[in-house]
């Protein structure tokens, strides 16, 4: 009887790795890292002397502080009140939740267009809400608050899938030993549920923030575009590249691409952070669940 052959342990037990590794390499360079690696060249062929003078005048300035800040405004109440939505839709049973749950999703669908010609009908100052707001001094439309609406518009879904599938899969046992022991429901959701699902928020949060920030369609017309006060960073590149500023767009938008880098790189050690402080926790040994240690205290 001849021996039997055993696949040489240096093939991979993938059929066509190497191919479709090759194929993928090829379609990102040509999709992502070509496009983005020709604003770094375009952006270092200006040097330091011509970098400075466009990134350091008050209205690119004024506009990247606009963009990032309510970008992050717009994530962080994506944060709180996208993991109330998912929390709601997971545990609760109600009528309507189906076409509820169907409405969360309309920002991906809605054309962002759309999304901000109904936002600035809404709230401004004879819109449905802003007829009642303005005459408190409170001025959405027209204002860096309506970017701040927009992008918690556009936002949402982001967080509200990302927290939802990991709630689902949550053990319930957890919450119902914590509550045995003693716990009250705050102690519960601290302890158990929140460490649970933090880093599906980070996550969340990280891809509503990324949205935020390029986000253009929704926020023009919402925004009223004045310089150095409703004028965003993507708008403000359009206006370059209309008046045939193509440096002051590159530079403006090698800066975007810079910040954002960076601040999406302290958002994913953070979730790291996260993931290793929950797997120590859960690798202890000859304790009870860590988790619920304390969780009568």
């Amino acid at each position: 009887m001849p021996p039997t052959k055993h696949p040489s342990p240096s093939r991979s037990p993938i059929p066509g790795f190497g191919l479709t590794l090759g194929y993928t390499m090829i379609y990102l360079s040509l999709i992502v890292l070509v496009p983005l690696a020709g604003v770094f060249v375009k952006a270092a062929g200006l040097g330091l002397d011509g970098l400075w003078p466009i990134l350091g005048s008050p209205r690119v300035l004024s506009a990247l502080k606009l963009s990032f800040g309510t970008a992050l405004i717009a994530a962080a109440i994506n944060l709180v009140f996208g993991m109330l939505v998912a929390w709601v839709f997971v545990r609760y049973e109600f009528p309507g939740k189906r076409l509820f749950d169907a409405t969360i999703d309309l920002p991906f669908a809605l054309p962002t267009a759309v999304a901000g010609i109904a936002l600035t009908a809404l709230y401004a100052g004879n819109g449905w809400v802003g007829q009642f707001l303005e005459p408190l001094g409170i001025k959405v439309a027209f204002a860096p608050l309506g970017i701040v609406v927009a992008l918690t518009f556009i936002g949402l879904p982001f967080v509200v899938r990302t927290v939802e599938p990991v709630l689902r899969d949550a053990e319930k046992e957890l919450e119902e030993a914590a509550a045995s022991l003693g716990a009250t429901r705050w102690q519960t959701v601290r302890r158990v549920v929140f460490p649970a699902i933090l880093p599906a928020l980070l996550t969340g949060f990280a891809l509503a923030f990324a949205r935020g920030v390029g986000e253009y369609g929704s926020v023009i017309f919402i925004a009223g575009n004045l310089p150095h006060v409703s004028e965003i960073a993507p708008l403000l590149i359009v206006i370059k590249l209309e008046e045939y500023g193509y440096a002051g767009a590159t530079a403006v938008a090698a800066a975007m691409l810079v910040i954002s880098f960076a601040l999406l790189l302290v958002i994913n050690a953070l979730q790291a952070w996260t993931n290793r402080y929950r797997t120590q926790r859960h690798v202890e040994p000859a304790l009870p669940h860590p988790v619920l240690q304390g969780a009568g205290a």
